[in-house]
């Protein structure tokens, strides 16, 4: 299935129905008085989040959305239905903003969760609801309201624990296929990966994360270059970043330390949301050394960083390291407040800057 980020859409609450003007015609009583009934409520649109829905191409097909019209209110006492409400599908992660303001309506972030994006109209009002006792027989009545109409922008973010960021070839999409049952192409070529992709981590019973990989990133990609930032914002909601660099680069490659100022640069250019993101270094393909050889790579480039955060020398392709890493991630996890939740206070939070993120010179 094709990944879609992005799409708009039209959304048409239903109008409310009309009262109704009408009295009451039964034999041996020839002066009924009043039985107009009032109409129905116009059905709303809400947005509906689905687990099982992962974009949103579904989006680009269908723009045009209309829930049910209140019916007309009628003769004796008898209220309009109430339009049926419409209910959209959504991924998990899905932002609402109303294309013509730019106001943000709301997200849906849990499974049936319901936003409300369009409004249905108010019933009318029958001639029944204006007797009175000077109004014997009044012929008025009141026609339904409109119902909302919102032309609207849907951003998919991806709910994730954990995000992959490197240069192409860092063997991200190798890491996401070791450690889950995710299995994203994987090719000798630069760019493989052209969308995000997502992987649950499971070490035990009620034990798992969710791991996030997107394209890989190159130097100047938050001005464009290659697939640009594009995909950076489904790291947003991720409480850690992964940094994976090569550490036997090809000849004519960049080398480890390079790589992990390009990345750096990239995150910092495309917001603070992300420069400040706890991040763990992950060394990657140390299968192509020996132990001495990958101990002593290591060491150079943490040395070079002036790193004191967490390091990992791993190899994707064998599987190597990768339980020791998916252990203290999840470890971590456990520590860490999603970014979703409540806000933490204020000690907790020192106490995640202290043993998190450390900046490069």
């Amino acid at each position: 299935m094709k990944f879609v980020d992005e799409a708009q859409i039209r959304v048409e609450a239903g109008d409310g129905g009309n009262g109704c003007v009408s009295f009451r015609r039964e034999r041996f009583i020839p002066k009924g008085g009043p039985d107009g009934g009032d109409g129905g409520d116009g059905g709303s649109v809400y947005l509906i989040g689905d687990p099982g829905l992962n974009t949103l191409v579904d989006f680009r097909q269908a723009r045009r959305h209309r829930a049910e019209r209140g019916r007309d209110g009628m003769g004796q006492n008898r209220t309009g239905r109430g339009g049926q409400d419409l209910a959209i599908q959504v991924p998990l992660g899905t932002r609402v903003f109303d294309s013509e303001t730019e106001e943000c309506i709301g997200e849906v972030l849990t499974a049936e969760q319901r936003l409300l994006v369009a409004q249905g109209g108010f019933h009318g009002l029958g001639n029944a609801r204006y007797k009175s006792s000077t109004n014997r027989a009044p012929r008025q009545s009141k026609p339904g309201t409109p119902g909302e109409r919102r032309f609207l922008r849907l951003e998919l973010i991806l709910l994730a624990d954990v995000g992959l960021v490197g240069l192409p070839n860092a063997g991200k999409s190798s890491l996401i296929r070791q450690v889950s049952s995710a299995r994203p192409r994987v090719a000798d070529y630069p760019f493989t990966t052209l969308y995000p992709n997502l992987g649950v981590v499971r070490l035990g019973p009620r034990q798992s994360f969710v791991i996030a990989d997107i394209p890989g990133l190159i130097a100047g990609a938050a001005e464009g270059a290659g697939l640009g930032t594009r995909f950076l914002k489904h790291l947003t909601r991720t409480r850690l970043l992964l940094h994976l660099i090569d550490i036997a680069p090809l000849e004519g490659s960049a080398r480890p330390l390079e790589q992990a100022r390009i990345i750096a640069d990239e995150l910092v250019a495309h917001g603070e949301a992300l420069a400040t993101k706890e991040r763990w270094l992950v060394l990657n393909k140390s299968d192509v050394l020996d132990a001495e050889q990958g101990a002593e790579a290591r060491r150079a480039l943490v040395e070079a960083l002036g790193w004191s955060g967490p390091v990992f020398l791993i190899s994707a392709a064998t599987g190597a390291g990768t339980d020791a890493l998916t252990g203290a991630l999840m470890q971590r996890l456990s520590e860490i407040q999603h970014p979703l939740a409540p806000e933490q206070d204020a000690s907790e939070a020192d106490a995640d800057a202290a043993s998190g993120w450390h900046p490069l010179d």
